[in-house]
């Protein structure tokens, strides 16, 4: 089972560890790897908040970016039939590749 949780803008991976009977969680997009764990999903959602307040409040004391930093920059390989079609769409939109794909992507991670 995978799934996610959300809370102050951050969002965490959860996975149900069937050996240990328990749900794992780690926040995603920070420049640390913070994990936390529970055997219910309540408790996991408190394990979850108290990690991201403990984080930022670290974060805060020593002054540090809790977030992780981008570039704005994305290179991924797909198949040239894909690469035909997204352009192809892009130029019925009127749209650059870089922003008919950028269009795209907001919407899907929404």
């Amino acid at each position: 089972m995978t799934n996610s949780m959300t809370y102050k803008g951050y969002a965490a991976r959860i996975v149900y560890d069937d050996d240990d009977k328990l749900f794992v969680g780690h926040i995603a997009g920070i420049t640390d790897r913070i994990g936390f764990h529970a055997d219910t999903v309540e408790d996991l959602r408190n394990a979850f908040h108290e990690a991201v307040d403990d984080y930022l409040e670290t974060c805060r004391k020593i002054g540090k970016d809790p977030q992780k930093a981008y570039s704005g920059k994305m290179m991924f390989r797909v198949s040239p039939e894909v690469h035909r079609k997204a352009v192809l769409a892009a130029e019925l939109e009127g749209k650059s590749l870089n922003q008919w794909a950028e269009d795209v992507l907001s919407r899907a991670t929404g």
